[in-house]
């Protein structure tokens, strides 16, 4: 019996295949880097309140190497070197970390300052996430008003039509969902707290 080929139909496809290299350079590496605490905060505010891994949100940050030249020809040196910095480790990716160290190269410029002035970018976002915050918490009053009218009403239902009645079911059935919606909303509006003083 002949033996059965079990890549002949993965050769047939006519895609693109992945290099070593490409593969290697999505390998994450720990990286150190002295940064203003104001900055580690940006970082993590950002990846918290958007729900998107630190690693993920530094490589976006740095693999834009256009970005970085830029921000390489504007750095204020006199401003970066008053900075007090904190040594912090972060996990990039291999990829990431080689374009911030060409980058430095080339502009002669250190990988400090490349990475503090790439995380000032995020904030715009944190601005825009504080006054989307500042709305969930109003729509989080209303929802709050309308859970306590929600339960008076199911009171009011309970005493007139008793608890086997479907209308008193349905309804407390809805209320139920409610009541947990506003936990989840409640819990979120509360963890994005920390925005607020940003």
């Amino acid at each position: 019996m002949a033996k059965k080929d079990k890549d002949a139909p993965f050769r047939e496809l006519s895609i693109p295949l992945p290099s070593s290299s490409d593969l290697r350079g999505r390998q994450s590496v720990r990286a150190t880097f002295k940064l203003s605490a104001r900055a580690i905060d940006v970082l993590s505010i950002v990846a918290t309140h958007l729900g998107i891994k630190q690693k993920s949100l530094f490589d976006h940050l740095i693999e834009d190497a256009q970005s970085l030249s830029m921000i390489a020809n504007e750095i204020e040196y006199e401003a970066f070197g008053s900075l007090d910095r904190i040594q912090k480790t972060f996990v990039v990716s291999r990829r990431t970390l080689s374009s911030l160290e060409e980058t430095s190269r080339k502009f002669n410029t250190p990988r400090d300052a490349l990475v503090e002035y790439s995380i000032q970018r995020l904030l715009p976002v944190i601005a825009k996430e504080r006054e989307r915050h500042r709305r969930r918490k109003s729509i989080l009053n209303d929802i709050n008003a309308h859970l306590t009218q929600g339960l008076k009403i199911l009171q009011k239902a309970k005493l007139q039509l008793g608890e086997e009645d479907p209308v008193f079911m349905r309804f407390e059935a809805a209320m139920h969902s409610l009541v947990n919606a506003q936990s989840h909303i409640e819990h979120y509006v509360e963890k994005g707290s920390v925005i607020e003083d940003f």
